[in-house]
C-alpha cells in the first residue's frame, strides 16, 4: 500500500478545540451511522440479556484472582511468586478492562447492580473513573474515532510510539488517572469532560475520586505498617505491572484505521481469537459488531457476526495477522500522519459515502 502525499495540518485532538467545531460543522457530531442490515426479530433475539453467562465468568475471573493471588503470597521471597504475580496481574490490569466496558454498557449481566458492582471494580483496577469514563465511552459509541469529538482515540496523529510504549505499563495514562483524582477531589473537573459530563453526575465524580485516593492511601499505610510491598502487589501495583494485556488487545481495536468516518467497518477491526483470550476479553474481538450494535450482550456476538459477516470486510485471522498490519502502519504515521489502512468491503457489500474530510487522503 503506499500513500498520496498531501499538505497535512495537524489534527486538535482535544474536545473543545479546531476540529471539534470542524466536526461539527461537518456533521459528524453526534451523525447517522452505518447499520448491516439485520432483521428486527434477529436483533432482538441477540439482544436478550441473560445473568447466568456473566455469572459464570465471574465467579471463574474472581476464583482465578483467589487462586493466583494465595500462591502469589504463598511463594513471596522466592522466585516462585513471580509467574503468580504475573498471572494475577494480567487478571487485575488486563482483563478487568472487559469488565469495565461491558458493565458499563448494562449488557454483561441482566440485573442493573450486578453490572454496577462489577464495573465499579473493574474500573478502580483498570485506573478509571468509572463516572467519568461511563460517559466517555459514551460519547466514544457516538462520534467514534471522530477528531475533536471522541475522548477515547487511543493512536492519534502523527503517532507518539513513546507514549503508546509507556501505556503498556500505565506510565503516561496512570500519571494522567491520578492528575484527575487530584483535580476531581478537590471539585474540579477538567475542560474536555464538561463537555460529556452532565451537571448531575458531577458529585459522584468528586466523590468517587476521594474514595479512590482514601484507597490507594490505605495501601500505602498498609505497606509501612508491614515493612513490605506485598499488600500494593494485590492493589495499585497490578494496574501498572498488569496493564500490558490491556493495551495489546486494546490497539486491535481502532489504530491505523481511518477517522472522520460514518462507518464502522471502516474504523474498527474484528480479529479471531482463541477461547482463552476471548474470555479474558469478553469477545471484544468482534468489535465492528460491537460499535455497529453496542447493545448485544458480549456472549451474543458471536452469532451477530455469523449474521453480518458478509457485509462487513474480512476478519484478522488472529492478534499476530492484525499487529502486523497496526506495528508498521503506526510506524508510518510517525512521519505520515496523513497515512492509515483502508479496509476493503466485500463484493456485494452494501456501500456509503463515510469520508466526510479533506485533511486524510485514503491509501491505495
Amino acid at each position: 500500500m503506499t500513500a498520496t502525499a498531501v499538505e497535512f495540518t495537524r489534527r486538535d485532538y482535544s474536545l473543545v478545540g479546531r476540529d471539534t467545531k470542524a466536526a461539527e460543522e461537518n456533521g459528524l457530531a453526534a451523525a447517522e451511522w452505518y447499520h448491516c442490515p439485520i432483521s428486527r426479530k434477529e436483533l432482538k433475539e441477540l439482544m436478550q440479556r441473560s445473568d447466568q453467562p456473566a455469572i459464570t465468568h465471574t465467579i471463574i475471573w474472581f476464583a482465578s484472582f483467589l487462586v493466583t493471588g494465595f500462591f502469589g503470597w504463598y511463594f513471596w521471597g522466592t522466585i516462585w511468586c513471580v509467574p503468580f504475580f504475573i498471572a494475577y496481574g494480567v487478571l487485575y490490569g488486563g482483563s478487568s478492562d472487559s469488565r469495565w466496558h461491558e458493565c458499563g454498557h448494562g449488557t454483561a449481566f441482566k440485573t442493573r447492580w450486578m453490572n454496577d458492582v462489577v464495573y465499579n471494580i473493574a474500573s478502580f483496577m483498570v485506573l478509571r473513573e468509572p463516572t467519568v469514563w461511563r460517559w466517555s465511552h459514551a460519547r466514544h459509541h457516538t462520534d467514534t474515532i471522530i477528531v475533536g469529538r471522541d475522548p477515547e482515540i487511543a493512536v492519534m496523529r502523527p503517532a507518539d510510539v513513546i507514549a503508546i510504549f509507556l501505556n503498556f505499563f500505565q506510565l503516561k495514562s496512570g500519571y494522567y488517572f491520578f492528575k484527575g483524582l487530584f483535580i476531581h477531589a478537590a471539585g474540579r473537573l477538567k475542560p474536555d469532560e464538561a463537555t460529556y459530563i452532565p451537571e448531575m453526575e458531577r458529585q459522584k465524580v468528586y466523590n468517587t475520586a476521594r474514595i479512590f485516593l482514601a484507597i490507594y492511601a490505605a495501601v500505602i499505610v498498609a505497606c509501612i505498617w508491614t515493612g513490605s510491598i506485598l499488600p500494593a502487589m494485590y492493589i495499585g501495583l497490578p494496574s501498572f505491572y498488569g496493564a500490558w494485556l490491556m493495551v495489546f488487545f486494546g490497539l486491535t481495536q481502532h489504530a491505523g484505521l481511518a477517522e472522520d468516518v460514518l462507518d464502522h467497518r471502516l474504523n474498527s477491526r474484528t480479529v479471531y481469537m482463541n477461547p482463552v483470550f476471548r474470555f479474558l476479553y469478553l469477545n471484544m474481538n468482534y468489535h465492528v459488531e460491537h460499535h455497529m450494535f453496542p447493545m448485544v450482550p458480549y456472549h451474543a456476538l458471536p452469532k451477530l457476526h455469523e449474521k453480518i459477516k458478509n457485509d462487513c470486510p474480512t476478519p484478522y485471522s488472529s492478534c499476530w495477522a492484525a499487529y502486523k498490519e497496526i506495528i508498521p502502519t503506526v510506524w508510518r504515521q510517525v512521519k505520515d500522519p496523513t497515512y492509515f489502512v483502508r479496509r476493503q468491503l466485500p463484493p456485494g457489500a452494501k456501500s456509503v459515502p463515510y469520508n466526510h474530510g479533506t485533511r486524510i487522503v485514503p491509501a491505495e
